[in-house]
Parts: C-alpha cells; sequence; structure tokens
C-alpha cells in the first residue's frame, strides 16, 4: 500500500535521493522546501511540492493545513532541510560578537528549528501505528564543525528525537536519526571543495570513499520500513567508519 511521505529539503542533495527512493516504492511524496522553482524542477516521478520556510510558524501552519487536505494522514516524515546559512544575508555591521550571535542563530534555526517546527505542526497527523520520523543530523554533531554553531544545531536533534520516541512510542510511531559523514553532490559541500579537505575527508573512513546521497536515502528507506518497527530513538552513523561514537 503507497504511503504519504513527507520530506524536508527535498529539492536536493539527501532530501532529493530520499524522495526518489520512496517514490521508486510507489509511495505519494511530498517536496517540502524554500525554493520553488528548485521544488519544480526535481523531477521526483508522481511528487508533489509546497515551498515554505519551515522557520516561519505561520508559513508551517501553511504546510500542515496542506498536508491535511492532500494527504491526510502523515506515514513517513523525514527531515533533510538545513545548512550553514549559505543562502541566509550575512551580519551586518563589523562587530565580531553579532558575527557570532548571527551564526549560531542561523543555525540553529536551519538545522533545529526547522525540524521542531515541522515535527509539532504534523504530530497529530502522523500515522498510528506504524509512522516513521526521520532526522538527517551529522558526523559534525560529534566533532564539531569549526565554528562550532552547525553542530551545535545538529547535535540537538538528538535529544530531540530520544524524547519524541518515548513520546510517541504508545502511538506504534518510531523516530530516529541518520548522522551522516562527508557526503558529495550536495549543496552543502558543492563542488568547490577544497581538494586537500576532500582526501583528508576520505582517509578518515575505514572503506576509503566518500558518502552520496544514496548511501544516506537506503539508509533512511530501511529505517522506514516494517522490518526496522523496533528501531527507535536511535542514532544511526552512515559515515564509512570516520566517526564511531554513539
Amino acid at each position: 500500500m503507497a504511503r504519504n511521505v513527507v520530506i524536508s529539503g527535498g529539492g536536493t542533495g539527501i532530501g532529493l535521493a530520499a524522495a526518489r527512493a520512496f517514490a521508486a516504492d510507489g509511495d505519494r511524496v511530498l517536496l517540502l522546501g524554500r525554493r520553488k522553482e528548485v521544488l519544480e524542477r526535481a523531477g521526483v516521478p508522481g511528487a508533489s511540492t509546497y515551498a515554505a520556510d519551515l522557520t516561519d510558524t505561520a508559513q508551517v501552519r501553511g504546510v500542515a493545513e496542506f498536508v491535511g487536505r492532500e494527504l491526510g494522514a502523515v506515514d513517513v516524515l523525514v527531515h533533510s532541510a538545513g545548512g550553514t546559512g549559505q543562502l541566509e544575508p550575512p551580519a551586518s555591521g563589523d562587530d565580531p560578537l553579532d558575527a557570532v550571535a548571527h551564526n549560531w542563530t542561523v543555525n540553529f534555526r536551519l538545522n533545529l528549528l526547522t525540524a521542531a517546527l515541522l515535527t509539532e505542526a504534523l504530530k497529530d497527523r502522523l500515522a498510528s501505528p506504524g509512522g516513521r520520523v526521520l532526522f538527517v543530523s551529522s558526523i559534525a554533531a560529534y566533532r564539531g564543525s569549526g565554528s562550532g554553531a552547525y553542530g551545535a544545531a545538529k547535535a540537538g536533534l538528538h535529544p530531540y528525537a530520544h524524547d519524541l520516541a518515548r513520546d510517541l512510542g504508545p502511538r506504534g510511531i518510531t523516530v530516529n536519526v541518520v548522522a551522516p559523514g562527508y557526503i558529495e553532490d550536495t549543496e552543502f559541500f558543492g563542488a568547490a571543495i577544497d581538494p586537500a579537505r576532500r582526501e583528508r575527508l576520505i582517509a578518515d573512513t575505514a572503506n576509503g570513499r566518500a558518502g552520496n546521497p544514496g548511501d544516506i536515502a537506503e539508509t533512511l528507506r530501511w529505517l522506514a520500513s516494517p522490518g526496522a518497527g523496533h528501531v527507535t530513538s536511535q542514532i544511526v552513523q552512515v559515515n564509512g567508519g570516520a566517526e564511531r561514537g554513539n
């Protein structure tokens, strides 16, 4: 039976790969993202799209109303939206403390607030039993991200997922996190990554290769399957062995 799958950040990278994987299974997919043109050219067979800023409560309410009208129940909710703020306007002024506040606020909004607002808006629509909530975190939640802001924001998903798993477990809904390592072919790294940095990231792995969006999509697909019905409140690392924390 076809499921209703909602994917934030569904127009590019990991979100797009996940959308294609679920669509290939015959599921009804809704792609969410801020950029309407990116969603429309994603080309996922049979998918619908809805452009919204998921850090804005009014726009998230709009998403929830659209889901209610068009889908009804949500079987799988995938949170792939995020980033370090490449699309955001830079901090104004030259005060370094203002720049720090801006960077941390942007990362919190993009990576944590988007997931929390969308989850809470759709929580009552999650299929009971059998619903799945899946967050995309990062290896940076374990080893930092340079400034600390991105890794800290991603790390914040972990306790939220644990609390949510306890809250939704009695309804037969599982909640899990996938934490990727270095993933090529995404907007996060882009084509302009420094070759020396790329070599270092690959050298960190045990299997000697970069990850790709399909690696993460297939993990999300399994966590959403009946076979993973007793897997909940877990953080699944997909990084080629670059990080082994739990």
